[in-house]
């Protein structure tokens, strides 16, 4: 790949189902993170100790993934920089300011979540995409059908 195919790559706009998607799964993670402590069922302490760094670690993965997609590598830089928020999160006990409870299977619960986070994206990046453009040439189909029947009522 030639230098200047690699900086269009790079600077290429993200499609914008993409973008609603990150903001979408970002926000699912900080409601679950909030709705967390209101659990009250099967598996109370194994969902009070591990799914807040599960979820948290999903969502700023798509959080970052937005910063990151502009980039050569979006989904190795974001999932690198969540992994480093979470993990340095837990190796500093709350970076000294927030509550935390240091666990050191909560360093292996924040690598799965940014793992499934991953998972999430792979798997529905490509469908969202390819959604996204029979949606637009759809429209621009309907378009141009509304523009012919324009002209033959003239």
């Amino acid at each position: 790949m030639s230098r200047s195919s690699d900086r269009a790559a790079v600077s290429a706009a993200p499609p914008r189902v993409l973008i609603v998607r990150n903001v979408a799964l970002a926000v699912l993670g900080a409601l679950l993170l909030l709705l967390e402590s209101m659990y009250r069922g099967s598996f109370e302490d194994v969902v009070h100790s591990w799914v807040g760094n599960f979820v948290v670690s999903f969502a700023i993965y798509f959080a970052i993934l937005n910063t990151t997609m502009r980039w050569s590598r979006p989904r190795l830089y974001a999932a690198g920089l969540a992994l480093l928020a979470v993990e340095a999160f837990e190796a500093t006990n709350g970076f000294g300011i927030l509550a935390n409870v240091y666990d050191p299977a909560d360093f292996l619960v924040n690598a799965i979540g940014v793992g499934v986070a991953v998972l999430v994206d792979v798997l529905t990046a490509d469908r969202l995409i390819q959604w996204e453009k029979r949606r637009q040439e759809a429209a621009r189909r309907a378009a141009q059908a509304e523009r012919a029947a324009r002209r033959r009522r003239r």
